[in-house]
């Protein structure tokens, strides 16, 4: 959308459900592009993803979400060429219970984490995982050779889905450990773009 006031002037539409709390409980779908969705993390072969250092480290940073915010559970993911997919379960506060999910597998942890953010939002959640991977990925360019990604490694935005049920929790599951089988015929492969998929 465009500020006919200044002609120039960008404004993104938010994509989030407006009046949902995303810091309530819950289990929330996220899946997150590269920026220009080009594939700096690694490739799928024969229907297998294969991480480069920075897909591993992609991946590291996900399973760190619960030492930085002790409410959230970092679920099933998968870290693809271009894009990331994962689940993220916001526990309750006092029995970690999840609404519709019965009790989380991990309980909650205790007060007094060291740099924990108790109750943040899925948003806060995101932008930390884009900063730390961000940041990573910039020393593995100067260290290491990575390849350079024009202006930030992660497209400003992410989506996400708000999970409802325990049936729909096992087809997100699900998509996500096959999202590497499929990767041949996925539009967000650039070797698919613009063959009508």
């Amino acid at each position: 959308m465009t500020d006919l006031r200044d002609p120039g002037s960008v404004h993104r539409r938010s994509i989030r459900l407006k009046g949902y709390d995303y810091a309530q409980p819950g289990a929330y779908f996220v899946t997150i592009y590269t920026q220009n969705r080009l594939c700096l993390v690694g490739d799928v072969r024969e229907g297998k993803m294969h991480l480069n250092a920075a897909g591993s480290m992609v991946a590291r940073w996900w399973a760190e979400l619960a030492s930085k915010f002790p409410m959230a559970r970092p679920d099933d993911c998968v870290v693809m060429p271009n894009h990331f997919h994962g689940i993220v379960i916001i526990v309750g506060a006092d029995l970690g219970v999840c609404p519709n999910l019965g009790v989380c597998p991990n309980p909650v942890c205790p007060a007094g984490v060291q740099g924990a953010h108790v109750g943040a939002p899925l948003p806060e959640i995101i932008q930390w995982f884009k900063t730390m991977t961000t940041n990573e990925y910039i020393r593995g360019v100067k260290e290491f050779g990575w390849p350079r990604f024009p202006n930030r490694l992660w497209q400003h935005n992410y989506y996400e889905h708000i999970i409802r049920n325990e049936g729909e929790l096992s087809r997100i599951r699900r998509y996500i450990a096959e999202n590497p089988l499929k990767w041949a015929l996925d539009r967000e492969n650039p070797a698919c773009r613009g063959k009508g998929l």
